[in-house]
């Protein structure tokens, strides 16, 4: 089964599930603030797609801490912040099970999905 991650509010995320449900593609969502995040999962995102992909430093949540934790950043503080607060992960996150693609961009999931 093909898991959308995210969180419901996100305008992005919610152009992604529909795009899903209008391509008919069985998938379904994990909201990283209602449902949790797995430690163990978020450090696999960051092993396969890096720590600077994974971390959204440009939205709001990010943006709003104190200059400290944002500068000198690694893996280990970057996942350390992402599992404090889920809404710096960068969504939405589709997992094809073998692979996961990070952001929404409709011709690279069709490609992803064989459409």
């Amino acid at each position: 089964m093909i898991t959308l991650y995210g969180i419901p509010n996100c305008d992005t995320v919610k152009k992604a599930r529909a795009w899903l449900t209008a391509e008919g593609v069985a998938h379904r969502f994990h909201d990283h603030r209602a449902d949790g995040l797995d430690p163990v999962q978020l450090r696999a995102w960051v092993e396969e797609l890096g720590w600077e992909t994974v971390l959204n430093r440009a939205g709001t949540t990010f943006r709003k801490l104190p200059e400290a934790d944002r500068t000198g950043l690694d893996a280990d503080r970057a996942v350390a912040l992402m599992l404090a607060q889920p809404g710096m992960i960068k969504r939405p996150i589709l997992d094809l099970g073998d692979r996961r693609l990070i952001g929404f961009r409709p011709e690279a999931w069709a490609a992803a999905l064989g459409r």
